[in-house]
């Protein structure tokens, strides 16, 4: 009876503390997950350690001992010393180390060049067609570190949650309603908070509207209930875990529908390769921040309003694959014809409603230079390649700190535009506190063209005046809703804005015009009775003639 009690204490232990791991590491209950593997082969050492390791103890000593050197090593003695269920375990232990040999072997790229090649497929695209002019009012102005920093200072204004809550660092980016937004939600600031306010949840969100910096702390009628900062079942990891247990969840990430509804979009693992080789997404769980409500999608038939079922990493990884191994293996190790890699460093653009990655493309065996670049669609994972040869993204970035090289501002990461039909890298100048200070457009093929200004549109104005000077530009770019105004001036004042003299025209008819210097070097030698013709995007000009008042009357 005492040795039944005792092998049923253990057997408790072993439950408990397995489970206990199981309910940290939730792994998925699969068997071509890593994650899988490693939780059994923690449980079965546990499970050794508190059955067996007395007589784990017993055997070595024996074995050292030899018996008094009369031990022989037998098939029969090892059974004697550990009995039937510490060798089932150990002999389970070794079929993990041969099957996962043995599935690393079969997943090898050595085997597999062209199927990891294949894993993404990449199109070739026209840029021209593919991606539109933006308004400046639809460009993105704030990166992810600007986002926080704004978020922090919107949630330091209310006072009723600044106490309880703190902001959770997701700030994905998004497409909101046609505009680039990064969304993230609040969390419970520590245990106690919890305590005191999980009945009713979170109460809402941040959105950062990345052209306008507008942050709108979103409340919501019920609370976040789901969420990466809860404890126990409705830990968002735990719930999806406990729901979809052979899932092998990607990435987990936090988005908003049109009607503004929260949810957590967790993409799933589908190994393409091998057992558990050729990493890719095979679908998508959603699940309704507020409610809990959750539903599996095939990744093809996933909801348009979600932005981002891949991961960027994931993306980038298969685009290594892509470019390394076009044409095979051993090329890829000698003579690295056409190899490819992305460059660095990656950013998001909004394209057709969807949020689409950017990453320049180099060679392999190149320096400060990319030979093109590719957009990849996040949610659908079309790939479109454009062979447009230009300065690598970090040396466009150093070439717009040049610019202000006296003002020691930083520039962030760039995003690529189409200004002009020239593909264009767009960035914002920080100085040392992280604050946006000005703006640059430089071009991709020609990265000394550089534009600069205080605000979107000043910046844009000098790049365009520079890629005309250098015979970049041979037609009136597409802009904003224009019209074209003609008056006789009244009077005229000026400024200087953004370091550029900017003149202030009243017309005859009462209205005013603004134009920089840039425009036409008639501009300083305005007077009233001149007549200008403005081309005008709401009252800036974006071209500007000017005709001379007749002085002299005929025959004085």
């Amino acid at each position: 009876m005492k040795k039944t009690m005792t092998v049923l204490l253990r057997a408790v232990i072993s439950a408990v503390i397995v489970f206990l791991m199981f309910w940290f590491a939730l792994p998925p209950v699969n068997l071509r997950s890593g994650a899988f593997w490693t939780f059994v082969f923690w449980s079965l050492l546990v499970v050794v350690a508190v059955n067996f390791t007395g007589k784990l103890i017993s055997f070595f000593r024996d074995l050292k001992s030899g018996h008094n050197t009369r031990f022989v090593f037998s098939v029969r003695s090892v059974v004697k010393s550990l009995g039937i269920p510490a060798l089932a375990l150990i002999g389970l232990f070794a079929l993990m180390l041969v099957l996962s040999t043995v599935f690393n072997v079969i997943g090898l790229e050595i085997f597999n060049a062209v199927r990891y090649k294949d894993l993404i497929t990449v199109q070739d695209g026209s840029f021209t067609e593919d991606v539109a002019e933006l308004s400046m009012s639809q460009i993105p102005v704030v990166d992810r570190d600007s986002s926080a920093a704004l978020g922090k200072r919107k949630l330091g204004e209310m006072s009723d949650l600044v106490s309880q809550f703190e902001i959770a660092n997701d700030y994905t980016q998004i497409n909101y309603n046609d505009a680039p937004v990064r969304v993230t939600p609040l969390k419970y600031g520590d245990p106690i908070k919890w305590l005191y306010n999980q009945s009713e949840g979170i109460p809402g969100y941040l959105r950062v509207d990345m052209t306008t910096q507008e942050v709108s702390l979103v409340r919501l009628k019920e609370g976040i209930r789901y969420s990466e900062s809860e404890y126990f079942m409705r830990n968002i990891h735990r719930y999806l875990r406990f729901h979809y247990p052979t899932r092998i969840f990607a990435d987990i990430s936090f988005e908003i529908d049109d009607d503004g509804d929260p949810y957590w979009v967790a993409s799933t693992v589908k190994y393409r390769i091998g057992f558990w080789s050729g990493k890719d997404i095979g679908g998508v769980v959603l699940v309704n921040a507020v409610t809990g409500e959750s539903q599996y999608y095939d990744v093809q038939d996933a909801p348009t309003w979600i932005d981002q079922v891949y991961d960027a990493d994931l993306i980038l990884q298969q685009l290594v694959y892509n470019g390394k191994y076009r044409s095979g293996f051993w090329n890829s190790l000698f003579g690295q014809k056409g190899v490819l890699t992305p460059t660095e460093g990656y950013n998001y653009i909004a394209l057709d409603d969807d949020v689409w990655l950017y990453t320049g493309m180099t060679s392999v065996v190149s320096d400060e230079s990319n030979v093109g670049f590719v957009l990849v669609n996040l949610r659908t994972k079309e790939t479109r390649y454009y062979a447009v040869p230009g300065a690598e993204e970090y040396s466009a970035m150093d070439s717009a700190e040049g610019q202000v090289q006296h003002l020691s501002y930083n520039a962030t990461f760039p995003i690529l535009l189409n200004v002009g039909n020239r593909p264009t890298y767009f960035m914002s100048l920080k100085d040392s506190a992280g604050l946006v200070k000005m703006y640059a457009f430089v071009d991709v093929q020609q990265y000394q063209i550089v534009g600069t200004g205080s605000s979107v549109d000043t910046a844009r104005e000098d790049y365009l005046q520079k890629l005309k000077h250098e015979g970049q530009l041979d037609y009136p770019p597409p802009t904003e809703e224009t019209t074209e105004k003609t008056g006789v001036v009244l009077s005229i004042a000026t400024a200087v804005v953004d370091g550029n003299s900017v003149y202030y025209i009243m017309l005859d008819d009462g209205s005013v015009i603004s134009a920089s210097i840039a425009l036409s070097p008639d501009l300083p030698f305005l007077a009233p009775g001149d007549t200008v013709t403005a081309t005008l995007s709401e009252t800036s000009a974006t071209a500007l003639t000017v005709t001379k008042a007749n002085l002299y009357p005929e025959g004085q």
